[in-house]
């Protein structure tokens, strides 16, 4: 692929500004590499506030994850991935390989990728299992 661009998923989102995440710096080390076009979706935005509000997960005040998304999208390379199609459309290649409810929004970024020529960027090695081999080089694991 050329003219890579990356969408980040949730828990890249969440590891790259929680610096107690047990891959924080396996996150860093990739983002703040080579400048690269990358962003975010309205789902992954949503759930990075959620995850980052949650008690027992962030337990950050809202205003400050609203402050953290903010501060990322003025990094080099961002761009926001709207969402202009229907779960129908970008879920149907992977509904034989969802084996679960938690699966569900992995579908849909990974559809969002695959439609846009991108890469989803996760920590979530069962997404690959999600990609299969049709749709493997739409996804990067960090590891």
């Amino acid at each position: 692929m050329t003219n890579l661009k990356y969408l980040l998923d949730v828990n890249v989102l969440i590891a790259l500004t929680d610096e107690e995440h047990i891959h924080y710096s396996t996150a860093r080390r990739w983002f703040d590499g080579p400048t690269k076009d990358w962003g975010v979706c309205a789902f992954s935005e949503a759930g990075f506030l959620r995850l980052s509000c949650h008690p027992r997960i962030g337990n950050l005040p809202m205003s400050d994850a609203f402050d953290i998304l903010t501060t990322l999208s003025a990094y080099p390379g961002y761009r926001f991935w709207p969402l202009e199609s229907g779960w129908t459309t970008l879920f149907a290649p992977f509904l034989d390989r969802v084996v679960g409810h938690q699966q569900i929004t992995d579908a849909y970024l990974l559809g969002l990728a695959v439609r846009e020529n991108g890469i989803l960027v996760t920590l979530d090695k069962a997404i690959l299992h999600l990609a299969g081999a049709q749709y493997s080089r739409h996804v990067l694991l960090l590891e």
